[in-house]
Protein backbone atom coordinates (compact mmCIF):
# COMPACT_ATOMS: atom_id res chain seq x y z
CA UNK A 1 0.00 0.00 0.00
CA UNK A 2 1.44 3.33 -1.06
CA UNK A 3 2.47 5.86 1.59
CA UNK A 4 0.39 9.03 1.63
CA UNK A 5 1.44 12.27 3.31
CA UNK A 6 -1.74 14.35 3.17
CA UNK A 7 -4.49 13.75 5.76
CA UNK A 8 -6.74 10.89 4.73
CA UNK A 9 -10.52 11.11 4.62
CA UNK A 10 -11.72 8.07 6.53
CA UNK A 11 -15.03 6.26 6.31
CA UNK A 12 -16.62 5.17 9.61
CA UNK A 13 -15.35 1.60 9.37
CA UNK A 14 -11.87 2.89 8.40
CA UNK A 15 -11.24 4.76 11.66
CA UNK A 16 -8.79 2.19 13.11
CA UNK A 17 -6.89 2.24 9.79
CA UNK A 18 -6.72 6.03 9.68
CA UNK A 19 -5.58 6.27 13.31
CA UNK A 20 -2.74 3.82 12.66
CA UNK A 21 -1.80 5.62 9.43
CA UNK A 22 -1.56 8.89 11.33
CA UNK A 23 0.69 7.27 13.92
CA UNK A 24 2.94 5.88 11.18
CA UNK A 25 2.97 9.30 9.49
CA UNK A 26 4.05 11.00 12.70
CA UNK A 27 6.92 8.55 13.18
CA UNK A 28 8.04 9.00 9.57
CA UNK A 29 7.99 12.78 9.98
CA UNK A 30 9.99 12.49 13.18
CA UNK A 31 12.52 10.24 11.45
CA UNK A 32 12.89 12.67 8.54
CA UNK A 33 13.22 15.78 10.75
CA UNK A 34 15.67 14.33 13.28
CA UNK A 35 17.57 11.78 11.19
CA UNK A 36 16.68 9.06 13.70
CA UNK A 37 16.38 5.51 12.35
CA UNK A 38 12.91 4.37 13.40
CA UNK A 39 12.63 1.36 11.10
CA UNK A 40 12.41 -0.92 14.11
CA UNK A 41 9.20 0.80 15.19
CA UNK A 42 7.82 1.45 11.70
CA UNK A 43 8.09 -2.03 10.18
CA UNK A 44 5.80 -3.82 12.67
CA UNK A 45 3.30 -0.94 12.52
CA UNK A 46 3.19 -1.14 8.73
CA UNK A 47 2.64 -4.90 8.87
CA UNK A 48 -0.12 -4.36 11.40
CA UNK A 49 -1.68 -1.73 9.13
CA UNK A 50 -1.67 -4.07 6.16
CA UNK A 51 -3.17 -6.91 8.20
CA UNK A 52 -5.82 -4.66 9.72
CA UNK A 53 -6.81 -3.19 6.33
CA UNK A 54 -7.06 -6.65 4.78
CA UNK A 55 -9.24 -7.93 7.64
CA UNK A 56 -11.58 -4.92 7.61
CA UNK A 57 -12.05 -4.92 3.83
CA UNK A 58 -12.67 -8.66 3.80
CA UNK A 59 -15.76 -8.12 5.97
CA UNK A 60 -17.39 -5.15 4.27
CA UNK A 61 -21.18 -5.07 4.21
CA UNK A 62 -22.89 -4.01 0.94
CA UNK A 63 -23.57 -0.50 2.23
CA UNK A 64 -19.90 -0.16 3.21
CA UNK A 65 -19.03 -0.93 -0.41
CA UNK A 66 -21.39 1.85 -1.51
CA UNK A 67 -19.50 4.28 0.74
CA UNK A 68 -16.16 3.17 -0.73
CA UNK A 69 -17.54 3.68 -4.26
CA UNK A 70 -18.47 7.26 -3.26
CA UNK A 71 -15.20 8.08 -1.47
CA UNK A 72 -14.11 11.64 -2.35
CA UNK A 73 -10.52 10.49 -2.98
CA UNK A 74 -11.53 7.64 -5.28
CA UNK A 75 -10.09 8.13 -8.79
CA UNK A 76 -12.59 9.55 -11.26
CA UNK A 77 -12.76 9.60 -15.05
CA UNK A 78 -10.52 12.69 -15.12
CA UNK A 79 -7.85 10.81 -13.13
CA UNK A 80 -7.90 7.88 -15.53
CA UNK A 81 -7.66 10.25 -18.49
CA UNK A 82 -4.63 11.97 -16.96
CA UNK A 83 -2.99 8.77 -15.74
CA UNK A 84 -3.45 6.23 -18.51
CA UNK A 85 -3.88 8.10 -21.79
CA UNK A 86 -1.08 9.36 -24.00
CA UNK A 87 -3.47 11.72 -25.78
CA UNK A 88 -7.03 12.95 -25.25
CA UNK A 89 -8.92 15.40 -27.45
CA UNK A 90 -12.28 16.25 -25.91
CA UNK A 91 -15.33 16.53 -28.17
CA UNK A 92 -18.20 18.76 -27.08
CA UNK A 93 -21.93 19.22 -27.59
CA UNK A 94 -24.95 17.31 -28.85
CA UNK A 95 -25.77 19.69 -31.75
CA UNK A 96 -29.26 20.13 -30.31
CA UNK A 97 -29.18 21.84 -26.94
CA UNK A 98 -25.76 22.21 -25.35
CA UNK A 99 -22.68 20.61 -23.82
CA UNK A 100 -23.40 18.62 -20.67
CA UNK A 101 -20.27 18.58 -18.49
CA UNK A 102 -21.53 15.54 -16.57
CA UNK A 103 -20.35 13.39 -19.49
CA UNK A 104 -17.01 13.78 -21.24
CA UNK A 105 -16.34 12.35 -24.69
CA UNK A 106 -13.11 12.44 -26.63
CA UNK A 107 -10.65 10.80 -28.98
CA UNK A 108 -8.08 8.91 -26.93
CA UNK A 109 -4.76 7.19 -27.50
CA UNK A 110 -3.29 4.64 -25.10
CA UNK A 111 -0.09 2.98 -26.25
CA UNK A 112 -0.84 1.55 -29.71
CA UNK A 113 -4.62 1.82 -29.35
CA UNK A 114 -6.81 4.68 -30.53
CA UNK A 115 -10.41 4.74 -29.33
CA UNK A 116 -13.32 6.92 -28.25
CA UNK A 117 -13.61 7.50 -24.52
CA UNK A 118 -16.98 8.29 -22.95
CA UNK A 119 -17.20 8.82 -19.19
CA UNK A 120 -19.23 10.34 -16.42
CA UNK A 121 -17.56 13.34 -14.82
CA UNK A 122 -18.39 14.31 -11.23
CA UNK A 123 -15.84 17.02 -10.54
CA UNK A 124 -13.49 17.32 -7.59
CA UNK A 125 -14.08 20.72 -5.99
CA UNK A 126 -17.48 22.20 -5.13
CA UNK A 127 -17.51 24.58 -8.11
CA UNK A 128 -16.67 21.74 -10.48
CA UNK A 129 -19.17 19.42 -8.75
CA UNK A 130 -21.91 21.93 -9.46
CA UNK A 131 -20.81 22.45 -13.07
CA UNK A 132 -20.81 18.67 -13.62
CA UNK A 133 -24.02 18.20 -11.62
CA UNK A 134 -22.20 15.56 -9.50
CA UNK A 135 -22.14 13.21 -12.49
CA UNK A 136 -25.92 13.25 -13.03
CA UNK A 137 -26.23 13.73 -16.78
CA UNK A 138 -29.00 15.52 -18.65
CA UNK A 139 -30.41 14.17 -21.93
CA UNK A 140 -27.99 16.33 -23.90
CA UNK A 141 -25.16 14.43 -22.20
CA UNK A 142 -26.47 11.10 -23.44
CA UNK A 143 -27.16 12.56 -26.90
CA UNK A 144 -23.60 13.88 -26.98
CA UNK A 145 -22.32 10.42 -26.09
CA UNK A 146 -24.45 8.80 -28.77
CA UNK A 147 -23.37 11.27 -31.44
CA UNK A 148 -19.70 10.59 -30.68
CA UNK A 149 -20.23 6.81 -30.51
CA UNK A 150 -21.78 6.87 -33.98
CA UNK A 151 -18.72 8.84 -35.12
CA UNK A 152 -16.46 6.16 -33.63
CA UNK A 153 -18.42 3.48 -35.46
CA UNK A 154 -18.01 5.37 -38.73
CA UNK A 155 -14.23 5.55 -38.30
CA UNK A 156 -13.96 1.99 -36.92
CA UNK A 157 -12.71 3.15 -33.52
CA UNK A 158 -13.34 1.01 -30.41
CA UNK A 159 -15.30 2.63 -27.58
CA UNK A 160 -14.42 2.61 -23.87
CA UNK A 161 -16.90 3.96 -21.33
CA UNK A 162 -16.28 4.84 -17.67
CA UNK A 163 -19.45 4.67 -15.56
CA UNK A 164 -19.61 6.70 -12.37
CA UNK A 165 -22.97 8.29 -11.62
CA UNK A 166 -25.63 8.21 -8.89
CA UNK A 167 -28.15 8.27 -11.74
CA UNK A 168 -29.41 10.45 -14.58
CA UNK A 169 -30.67 13.88 -13.55
CA UNK A 170 -34.43 13.60 -12.78
CA UNK A 171 -35.33 17.30 -12.91
CA UNK A 172 -38.25 18.80 -14.79
CA UNK A 173 -36.08 20.33 -17.52
CA UNK A 174 -34.34 17.03 -18.18
CA UNK A 175 -37.67 15.23 -18.45
CA UNK A 176 -39.04 17.91 -20.78
CA UNK A 177 -36.01 17.46 -23.04
CA UNK A 178 -36.53 13.69 -23.26
CA UNK A 179 -34.36 12.08 -20.58
CA UNK A 180 -35.99 8.63 -20.77
CA UNK A 181 -35.97 8.63 -24.56
CA UNK A 182 -32.30 9.64 -24.71
CA UNK A 183 -31.25 6.79 -22.40
CA UNK A 184 -33.44 4.25 -24.19
CA UNK A 185 -32.04 5.29 -27.56
CA UNK A 186 -28.47 4.93 -26.28
CA UNK A 187 -29.18 1.42 -25.01
CA UNK A 188 -30.76 0.44 -28.33
CA UNK A 189 -27.99 1.86 -30.52
CA UNK A 190 -25.11 0.62 -28.34
CA UNK A 191 -26.50 -2.91 -28.53
CA UNK A 192 -25.79 -2.99 -32.27
CA UNK A 193 -22.83 -0.65 -32.79
CA UNK A 194 -20.44 -2.15 -35.33
CA UNK A 195 -17.32 -1.55 -33.29
CA UNK A 196 -15.90 -3.04 -30.06
CA UNK A 197 -17.37 -1.55 -26.86
CA UNK A 198 -15.88 -1.93 -23.37
CA UNK A 199 -17.75 -0.57 -20.33
CA UNK A 200 -16.20 -0.13 -16.89
CA UNK A 201 -18.07 0.74 -13.67
CA UNK A 202 -15.37 2.68 -11.81
CA UNK A 203 -17.48 3.95 -8.90
CA UNK A 204 -21.23 4.39 -8.74
CA UNK A 205 -23.38 2.62 -11.30
CA UNK A 206 -26.78 4.15 -10.70
CA UNK A 207 -29.88 3.10 -12.63
CA UNK A 208 -30.56 4.30 -16.18
CA UNK A 209 -27.86 6.90 -15.79
CA UNK A 210 -25.33 4.07 -15.87
CA UNK A 211 -27.11 2.05 -18.55
CA UNK A 212 -27.08 5.04 -20.90
CA UNK A 213 -23.38 4.37 -21.58
CA UNK A 214 -23.28 0.82 -20.21
CA UNK A 215 -24.04 -1.60 -23.07
CA UNK A 216 -20.95 -3.34 -24.43
CA UNK A 217 -19.11 -6.45 -25.50
CA UNK A 218 -17.35 -6.59 -22.14
CA UNK A 219 -18.70 -5.03 -18.94
CA UNK A 220 -16.12 -4.66 -16.18
CA UNK A 221 -16.57 -3.49 -12.62
CA UNK A 222 -13.99 -2.40 -10.09
CA UNK A 223 -13.95 -4.48 -6.92
CA UNK A 224 -15.49 -1.83 -4.64
CA UNK A 225 -17.79 -0.18 -7.15
CA UNK A 226 -21.53 -0.78 -7.07
CA UNK A 227 -24.11 -1.21 -9.85
CA UNK A 228 -27.81 -1.03 -9.09
CA UNK A 229 -31.25 -0.23 -10.45
CA UNK A 230 -31.58 2.41 -7.72
CA UNK A 231 -29.48 3.87 -4.92
CA UNK A 232 -29.88 2.25 -1.49
CA UNK A 233 -31.24 5.55 -0.14
CA UNK A 234 -33.81 5.79 -2.94
CA UNK A 235 -34.86 2.19 -2.43
CA UNK A 236 -35.25 2.71 1.31
CA UNK A 237 -37.30 5.87 0.78
CA UNK A 238 -39.69 4.07 -1.58
CA UNK A 239 -40.06 0.74 0.24
CA UNK A 240 -39.82 1.78 3.89
CA UNK A 241 -40.28 5.58 3.77
CA UNK A 242 -37.15 5.63 5.91
CA UNK A 243 -33.67 6.63 4.74
CA UNK A 244 -32.12 4.88 7.73
CA UNK A 245 -33.00 1.58 6.03
CA UNK A 246 -30.39 2.22 3.31
CA UNK A 247 -27.97 -0.46 4.62
CA UNK A 248 -30.78 -3.03 4.56
CA UNK A 249 -31.73 -1.93 1.04
CA UNK A 250 -28.12 -2.26 -0.13
CA UNK A 251 -28.06 -5.88 0.98
CA UNK A 252 -31.34 -6.65 -0.78
CA UNK A 253 -30.31 -4.98 -4.05
CA UNK A 254 -27.34 -7.33 -4.68
CA UNK A 255 -25.27 -4.40 -5.93
CA UNK A 256 -21.69 -5.47 -5.15
CA UNK A 257 -19.22 -6.69 -7.76
CA UNK A 258 -19.24 -10.20 -6.28
CA UNK A 259 -23.04 -10.38 -6.51
CA UNK A 260 -23.16 -9.07 -10.07
CA UNK A 261 -20.37 -11.33 -11.29
CA UNK A 262 -22.24 -14.31 -9.86
CA UNK A 263 -25.44 -13.14 -11.54
CA UNK A 264 -23.53 -12.66 -14.83
CA UNK A 265 -24.51 -9.00 -15.08
CA UNK A 266 -20.83 -8.06 -15.33
CA UNK A 267 -18.20 -10.11 -17.11
CA UNK A 268 -15.20 -9.33 -14.95
CA UNK A 269 -14.27 -7.80 -11.61
CA UNK A 270 -11.06 -5.74 -11.62
CA UNK A 271 -9.24 -6.05 -8.27
CA UNK A 272 -8.45 -2.85 -6.39
CA UNK A 273 -5.35 -2.08 -4.30
CA UNK A 274 -5.51 -3.10 -0.66
CA UNK A 275 -8.00 -0.82 1.07
CA UNK A 276 -9.63 0.41 -2.13
CA UNK A 277 -8.67 2.54 -5.13
CA UNK A 278 -8.72 5.71 -3.02
CA UNK A 279 -5.71 4.46 -1.05
CA UNK A 280 -3.49 4.02 -4.12
CA UNK A 281 -4.88 5.75 -7.20
CA UNK A 282 -1.73 5.26 -9.26
CA UNK A 283 -1.78 1.49 -8.78
CA UNK A 284 -5.50 1.34 -9.65
CA UNK A 285 -5.01 3.36 -12.82
CA UNK A 286 -2.09 1.16 -13.88
CA UNK A 287 -4.04 -2.06 -13.26
CA UNK A 288 -7.05 -0.89 -15.23
CA UNK A 289 -4.83 0.33 -18.05
CA UNK A 290 -3.25 -3.12 -18.41
CA UNK A 291 -6.66 -4.78 -18.47
CA UNK A 292 -8.05 -2.37 -21.07
CA UNK A 293 -5.02 -2.82 -23.33
CA UNK A 294 -5.48 -6.60 -23.16
CA UNK A 295 -9.20 -6.34 -23.94
CA UNK A 296 -8.66 -3.96 -26.85
CA UNK A 297 -6.15 -6.46 -28.24
CA UNK A 298 -8.62 -9.31 -27.75
CA UNK A 299 -11.68 -7.60 -29.23
CA UNK A 300 -9.66 -6.20 -32.11
CA UNK A 301 -9.11 -9.76 -33.31
CA UNK A 302 -12.84 -10.55 -33.54
CA UNK A 303 -14.89 -9.69 -36.63
CA UNK A 304 -17.50 -6.96 -36.25
CA UNK A 305 -20.30 -9.33 -37.22
CA UNK A 306 -19.28 -11.81 -34.54
CA UNK A 307 -19.01 -9.04 -31.95
CA UNK A 308 -22.52 -7.78 -32.64
CA UNK A 309 -23.94 -11.33 -32.53
CA UNK A 310 -22.14 -12.08 -29.26
CA UNK A 311 -23.29 -8.78 -27.77
CA UNK A 312 -26.90 -9.59 -28.61
CA UNK A 313 -26.51 -13.06 -27.14
CA UNK A 314 -25.01 -11.60 -23.96
CA UNK A 315 -27.92 -9.19 -23.58
CA UNK A 316 -30.51 -11.89 -24.20
CA UNK A 317 -29.00 -14.02 -21.42
CA UNK A 318 -29.17 -11.33 -18.73
CA UNK A 319 -31.34 -12.40 -15.85
CA UNK A 320 -31.13 -16.11 -16.68
CA UNK A 321 -28.61 -16.90 -13.93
Amino acid sequence: MADRKEPRIGLPFERPIVELELKIGELQSLSESTGMNLNGELKPLKKKLERMTRDIYAKLEPYDVVQVARHPLRPQTSDYIAGMLDEYIELHGDRRFGDDRAITTGLARMRKHRFLLVGHRKGKETKENIACNWGCAHPEGYRKALLKMRLAERFKLPIVTFINTPGAYPGLGAEERGQAWAIAENIQVMSRLKTPVICVVIGEGGSGGALGIGVGDRVLMLQYAYYSVISPEGCAAILWKDGDKAPEAAGALRLTSADLKRLKIVDEVVPEPLGGAHRDSEAMIAMLQERLVALLDELGGISVETLVDQRYERLSQLGSA
